[in-house]
């Protein structure tokens, strides 16, 4: 731990996410029971309306940055006809935005860590506001993917910053417990909203205002976010730069590799040589963290048993989710003949149980533990797509889609905010945007896993022209991935209800069943 002082708050360290769960246990680390978001507290700090504000603006900032994972998937078809793309080059409009954001999180964890978070905040949403812009402005596929690619750079240096000015801005344990659970609903649901949004946009006007939304938001955000949201004090320290340039090309290279196998395949010279240089670029950064005094990645991140059990969950369920995304918008449009906007309206469901679910997680987190809410939404999701797996031709949306979707999105609801929790739970707060950003590419990574899984499956199995050859071993591939997520959660993530009495001092307990 770095010798520097912080000038946030004591109460404000991300150590403390949980700690009133512990508190309400006789033995735990605090006897503080009033300490759990049951309500609203009966006196509010000072600042509650202030800090609330501040809260508000980066979740916005933050749902923006979900939102362009996937609002324009529903436009592909229209930028394709519009540009010109075809079908080989027109996934790199989701791509380039995927590999960015994926391959410098790290990175943008630690210069917020050393640089000020809300200032690079500010940095990368200023280059995402204009880089949407200029997608917008697009002429040419060359055009429309680098700015793809210069908004995931952007993403990369804002969305690590998130989490930590979250939870610097909370005046109290109550608001944070809210908006860590409100941080992991805008984060699993702002995908499927991403999708009603550019159906709406694109059924009502052009594939372009998928892109121009994102500037007079981003605008209003950089205006607001220093009026209300405080900067945490800067790290100084030599810059790990190796660690750095390693980090950032094997994830690079990972990510390449996967997103590239439904279409060249496992067993490819390019997927092979993606999968080898990522491995020995990681390695390299695994062996150089172990020596510099200010690493990139903290090795002590990853020594904690339930910190990577969470990390794995999370990176399974992302991955498995992804079959939402890519099939369940393709069966509604090619099998059941909606339009853009019917389609991004048809993932309602979904959206509304994973907001509906994060309003009550925290009260849920306290009564259970994490551990219980995590193998309960595990299992809810294997469930979801075991039923979608189901689907048919002469199937309807009501009959077929709609009961397996509001099951994922409450089961989602479940699983997200614990295990961000979880990942987060005693991480030092000069260290807080590096365990951000550990835990955003971990999402980016199981997503790009999920991608080239899901689809090398359904490719196997397809028939030219026809949809549903192949999406039943698909979505079976999507609720193993959940499974083996439970099977993570189950041994590591479930903890005695009584502690040892050496377990009180130990910092992991500050996410342990109540």
């Amino acid at each position: 731990m770095s010798s520097d002082t912080t000038t946030a708050p004591p109460q404000t360290s991300t150590s403390h996410l949980l700690e009133g769960h512990a508190g309400a246990r006789p033995g735990g680390r605090d006897a503080r029971p009033t300490q759990l978001p049951t309500g609203l507290p009966t006196e509010l700090p000072p600042n509650a309306g202030r800090a609330a504000t501040g809260i508000a603006i980066v979740l916005v900032a933050q749902l923006m940055l979900v939102l362009d994972a996937t609002v324009v998937n529903v436009a592909l078809p229209r930028i394709d006809a519009d540009l010109g793309f075809g079908p080989a080059s027109l996934s790199w409009v989701l791509n380039a935005y995927t590999l960015a954001f994926g391959g410098l999180l790290l990175l943008g964890g630690r210069l917020g860590d050393v640089r000020g978070r809300l200032r690079l905040f500010e940095v990368g949403l200023a280059l995402f506001t204009l880089a949407s812009a200029l997608g917008g402005l697009a002429q040419t596929p060359g055009q429309l993917v680098a700015a793809r690619a210069a908004q995931g750079v952007g993403a990369a240096l804002a969305a690590p910053s998130v989490l930590a000015l979250l939870t610097t801005s909370a005046p109290d344990e109550a608001a944070r417990h809210r908006a860590l659970a409100l941080f992991a609903a805008v984060s699993s649901g702002g995908a499927s909203l991403g999708l009603l949004l550019g159906g709406v946009v694109t059924d009502l006007g052009s594939w372009r205002w998928t892109l121009f939304l994102n500037v007079p938001i981003g605008l209003a955000v950089l205006v607001l976010a220093r009026r209300f949201v405080d900067e945490t004090a800067r790290r100084p320290g030599r810059f790990d730069v190796v660690g750095a340039a390693t980090a950032t090309l094997g994830a690079v290279a990972l990510v390449w590799a996967l997103i590239g196998t439904p279409e060249h395949g496992w067993t490819s010279a390019r997927t092979l040589l993606g999968f080898a240089a990522g491995v020995v670029l990681l390695g390299v950064l695994a062996v150089t963290e172990r020596r510099v005094e200010h690493p990139l990645v903290r090795p002590a991140l990853l020594r904690s048993r339930r910190r990577v059990a969470a990390l794995t969950v999370m990176a399974l369920v992302v991955g498995g989710q992804l079959s939402m995304f890519f099939l369940v918008v393709q069966y509604v449009q090619r099998v059941l003949g909606l339009g853009p906007l019917a389609s991004g309206l048809a993932f309602l469901p979904l959206s509304l149980g994973i907001f509906a679910m994060s309003r009550v997680t925290p009260r849920l987190v306290a009564l259970v533990g994490p551990g219980a809410l995590v193998m309960t939404g595990t299992l809810g999701l294997t469930a979801s797509f075991v039923l979608l797996s189901g689907v048919g031709a002469g199937d309807g949306y009501l009959g077929a889609v709609l009961g397996p979707m509001l099951l994922n999105g409450l089961s989602a609801g479940l699983v997200f905010m614990p295990v961000t929790a979880t990942a987060l739970a005693d991480v030092d707060p000069e260290h807080a945007g590096s365990a951000s950003g550990l835990l955003q590419t971990t999402q980016q990574l199981g997503s790009a896993v999920g991608v080239a899984a899901i689809v090398s499956v359904y490719a196997a199995g397809a028939v030219p022209g026809e949809f549903l050859p192949g999406v039943r071993a698909a979505f079976l591939t999507s609720a193993a991935f959940a499974a083996l997520a439970f099977v993570v959660a189950t041994v590591a993530l479930r903890r005695p209800r009584t502690l040892a009495p050496e377990a009180t001092a130990a910092p992991e307990p500050l996410v342990e069943a109540a």
